[in-house]
């Protein structure tokens, strides 16, 4: 009943679940598209750390006077993403 120009899309879309319900019987692609989402906000928070860290050398670029007991370790940063990376790592109960 799709219109013609529709019917492709819908063809692809089921062969795709049907796949994904192979992979994994119990999710299907709800679960892969789970396993996405989490790893778009690992990924966001990594860019937000690191965007926190340029705005951190850029006030320190700015007030080298300033008292150094706020100012984070280089590698710092670093060290929190790598934290959360890890994390992440095998933590989610959607993976494909």
């Amino acid at each position: 009943e799709l219109p013609e120009h529709q019917r492709s899309d819908a063809v692809s879309s089921m062969v795709y679940e049907a796949n994904a319900r192979v992979r994994d019987p119990v999710y299907g692609c709800v679960g892969a598209i789970s396993s996405l989402q989490q790893q778009i906000d690992s990924l966001q928070a990594q860019l937000a750390l690191a965007q926190a860290e340029v705005v951190h050398m850029r006030m320190r670029q700015v007030s080298p006077s300033s008292s150094s007991s706020h100012n984070l370790p280089a590698n710092s940063m670093d060290h929190m993403v790598d934290h959360h990376h890890q994390a992440n790592i095998g933590g989610s109960l959607w993976s494909c």
